[in-house]
């Protein structure tokens, strides 16, 4: 089932989360639904989510925009992929969740959501949850792209 009222809250969640509180600015590309789990990018995070819907939700970098997203983020310059930027995409996945839900639940779906896990490193894969359809929006920076994607079961 992809219901774009579950949807369309978590990509709501991604532009506003950046840019407040990394004075980025995101914009959707078109949506597709994506077949395999090489993620395209290069550090992601991935969170379950259950309640009145099972699935997840991942957010994939690429290196280039994480790093800028993560400079803004902790206000000092983040020159690699290190421990410090990986903690920054569990953070942005907790807060888009945080966001999404809270969406959710004025629309009266109640979520309950995990603890991210981030994975990093060239054509690393993302598993998700839910083994409904993958809906995947890549998003544009001014300093490269990145993903989010939503799964949830039928």
């Amino acid at each position: 089932m992809m219901d774009v009222k579950l949807i369309n809250p978590f990509l709501a969640a991604a532009v506003h989360v950046l840019k407040t509180m990394a004075q980025v600015d995101a914009k959707p590309g078109k949506p597709f639904i994506k077949k395999d789990d090489v993620a395209i990018g290069d550090v992601s995070a991935i969170i379950g989510v259950t309640g009145a819907a099972q699935g997840s939700m991942a957010l994939i970098f690429t290196e280039q925009c994480i790093k800028y997203i993560a400079s803004n983020l902790l206000g000092e310059p983040c020159t690699q992929l290190n421990h410090e930027v990986r903690d920054a995409v569990g953070e942005l996945t907790n807060m888009i969740c945080g966001d999404a839900r809270r969406r959710l639940a004025e629309e009266g779906f109640v979520l309950q959501a995990g603890i991210p896990t981030i994975v990093a490193g060239k054509d690393h894969t993302i598993t998700h949850i839910a083994n409904g359809p993958r809906l995947a929006v890549p998003f544009e920076t001014s300093q490269g792209s990145f993903m989010v994607e939503v799964a949830f079961g039928r």
